[in-house]
């Protein structure tokens, strides 16, 4: 049977149809499955630069003018767990010292006087996934186990009891923020900004409230990469 121009011409139209429907169909799904990917699953240690201040409750208002961040370091470990499409848990537990400088002739203590603390610190945040987009928030809890206090002339230990003068060991917070992820040949950098806000009033002779800003970026091998050791980064 000899077919005519009108024919191949319409079995070509079917053909070409036939195969575009089959590519659009297969991004589709490939699309679909992207979209409903568990976030990956990881573990890396931490090591950053952080910026922390205390906030005077009551007082904060006049030494505002005064008030200088203390810069730390952050170290530690952070385990992201892909819990449902979208949807993970971070946790970390790290070392982070924390403060904050009042400048000379400030209203509560007259000399340029510095607090350090020594901390642990666990936070465990929900975080959600909007593309390469993500928002986490959640409880944080610390143990101060040392700190100094340094005027212009003297540096004393920061004593933890419950005298006067003393600060407390345990403060509670909620850390919330957000953050990019980018890939970069083989590996996935995950940019942070994050927020800690402290709500328990650590001293025990006045208001004292911890909280820092802590930004990182953190790599670890893309999902389809070969298994290896995860590293975070500065």
């Amino acid at each position: 049977m000899i077919m005519n121009k009108k024919m191949k011409t319409t079995l070509g139209m079917i053909f070409l149809f036939s195969s575009a429907y089959g590519q659009t169909t297969d991004l589709g799904v490939k699309a679909d499955k992207e979209n409903k990917a568990i976030p990956q699953t990881y573990f890396t240690p931490i090591i950053k630069l952080a910026s922390s201040n205390l906030n005077y409750g009551s007082d904060n208002s006049s030494v505002a003018d005064f008030k200088k961040e203390l810069k730390g370091i952050q170290a530690g470990a952070s385990v992201q767990i892909g819990l449902a499409p979208h949807v993970s848990l971070l946790t970390e537990f790290y070392y982070m010292r924390k403060g904050g400088i009042l400048k000379a002739n400030n209203p509560l203590t007259t000399d340029e006087t510095t607090y350090k603390f020594n901390t642990l610190e666990l936070p465990v945040l929900a975080r959600l996934h909007l593309g390469r987009i993500h928002v986490n928030a959640g409880p944080s809890v610390a143990y101060y186990f040392s700190g100094k206090e340094k005027t212009t002339d003297q540096t004393k230990a920061i004593s933890f009891n419950k005298t006067g003068d003393g600060y407390r060991r345990l403060k509670a917070g909620i850390g919330m923020g957000g953050g990019y992820t980018f890939p970069i040949k083989q590996k996935q950098f995950t940019l942070d900004i994050r927020y800690n806000h402290g709500l328990t009033n650590i001293s025990h002779s006045k208001e004292m409230y911890n909280r820092s800003i802590v930004v990182s970026i953190i790599a670890v091998k893309r999902p389809n990469s070969k298994p290896a050791t995860e590293i975070g980064t500065l």
